[in-house]
């Protein structure tokens, strides 16, 4: 048998499908039916106005929303932090200016490392050049 502590209560636990214990996974489950019971009264409630009116902290109603539990298409102003900068987001995980940043930086490293390939192959280009100006 695995035990493992759970990360949520700190109680040692029977490991099992799920990463933390009994306890805590009865908790979640009663934090997202009050959850879903309230956006059934309010269907226009903001993220920052559902956890005030729960209890459930907004980290929690965001992995309801990016589990696919709860659903933003019947909640207009339901939105949640990007992961990056914080703005409100309806989808993914990133905001449309952190995700083209994030492009942008990966696009321009590949085409330094590309180049840093594609080099004169003399002493001193690579991660070796420090090696290489003591042997010169």
């Amino acid at each position: 048998m695995n035990l493992a502590n759970c990360p949520r209560c700190g109680k040692l636990f029977a490991a099992n499908f799920r990463d933390i214990c009994p306890n805590c996974i009865k908790d979640i489950e009663h934090e997202y039916e009050i959850c879903v019971q309230y956006l059934r009264e309010e269907r226009g409630a903001t993220i920052q106005e559902l956890s005030e009116a729960t209890g459930v902290s907004v980290k929690q109603i965001t992995r309801f929303i990016r589990e696919g539990r709860i659903s933003v298409m019947n909640a207009p102003n339901l939105m949640y932090p990007c992961e990056v900068c914080g703005t409100l987001i309806r989808e993914g995980h990133m905001c449309d200016s952190c995700r083209t940043r994030l492009t942008k930086e990966l696009t321009r490293a590949a085409s330094s490392e590309s180049n840093k390939t594609l080099g004169t192959g003399e002493a001193g280009e690579g991660a070796y050049r420090v090696v290489d100006k003591f042997h010169k």
